[in-house]
């Protein structure tokens, strides 16, 4: 009887991330659950959760569910997305080419590094490609708190809230998101179906392109944080595509609070897509 219940819980449980996620059906076909990708967050000696989806099956590949549908963390510098969604359709950003003026002050990162891709003039695109920091709380002060509450409100993105600052409020904890509605916000954005002009999503989907060759196309925002246990925090969201088809993912990762997420993430989420046979153009 227990087994049974066991299974049967299961069973329930894939058929509403289907459901909820997707709404492809409620089918646990639809849902894999691959503890064999635990190997990768060993070997990079983090923990986390990892999430693929296959637009053209409808089939979702999962590490830690639990961790992906229901833990909520700080965007961090994934909320570039939106900033730059919002920024955009409210003409504070005239287009991915307008100049932002570097302010004089010398920049640091946690580790003591200086920031020097930041400390000068950046276009929009330029400061989305290495995420500066600087550039977006600017963009969010000229958007202002009531009309930022208003897209978030829209969007209905995370939690929500701003607790703090308008320009601070996705890097302190005030605002939390879980990997599964970060997944659907850049699987909405792809096909433009947020609540924005096409035009401000085509831009911000031309900022996310990364890599493009004759294989594949890798589109993502990264980021970057620390929870409130002084843990740091890493985010890798957005698709691939291979012969114009379209696979969505979320890497969410922790570790000790010294350790240099920067390249690590970019590192695992390539790894990870090379088994699931990524970058050959087969897929």
């Amino acid at each position: 009887m227990k087994t049974r219940n066991s299974a049967l819980q299961q069973w329930v449980i894939l058929c509403l991330v289907s459901v909820v996620l997707f709404m492809t059906g409620c089918s646990p076909n639809n849902v894999k659950i691959d503890n064999g990708l635990q190997k990768y967050f060993d070997q990079y000696k983090v923990t986390g959760t990892f999430g693929l989806y296959d637009n053209g099956t409808g089939q979702f590949t999962i590490y830690n569910l639990a961790r992906f549908k229901d833990s909520a963390y700080l965007p961090a510098s994934t909320f570039k997305i939106v900033n730059a969604l919002i920024g955009i359709e409210t003409g504070r950003i005239v287009n991915e080419k307008m100049v932002f003026p570097w302010d004089g002050h010398i920049r640091t990162f946690p580790n003591g590094d200086t920031a020097k891709e930041w400390n000068r003039d950046l276009t929009v695109e330029e400061a989305f490609h290495v995420s500066a920091v600087p550039v977006f709380q600017e963009i969010a002060r000229r958007i202002g708190k009531d009309t930022m509450q208003h897209w978030l409100d829209s969007l209905k993105y995370g939690t929500r809230l701003i607790k703090t600052s308008v320009d601070h409020f996705w890097l302190d904890n005030s605002l939390k998101i879980t990997p599964d509605e970060e997944m659907g916000l850049v699987k909405k954005l792809y096909f433009n179906q947020l609540p924005f002009q096409k035009r401000s999503q085509d831009i911000v989907k031309k900022m996310m392109l990364q890599e493009n060759n004759a294989n594949y196309r890798l589109s993502y925002k990264s980021g970057s944080g620390y929870l409130e246990n002084g843990k740091a925090l890493g985010w890798m969201v957005g698709w691939i595509e291979e012969n114009r088809h379209p696979y969505f993912f979320v890497l969410n990762i922790e570790a000790p609070h010294e350790t240099n997420l920067s390249p690590l993430r970019l590192d695992m989420l390539k790894a990870i897509l090379k088994e699931q046979d990524f970058f050959e153009g087969k897929r």
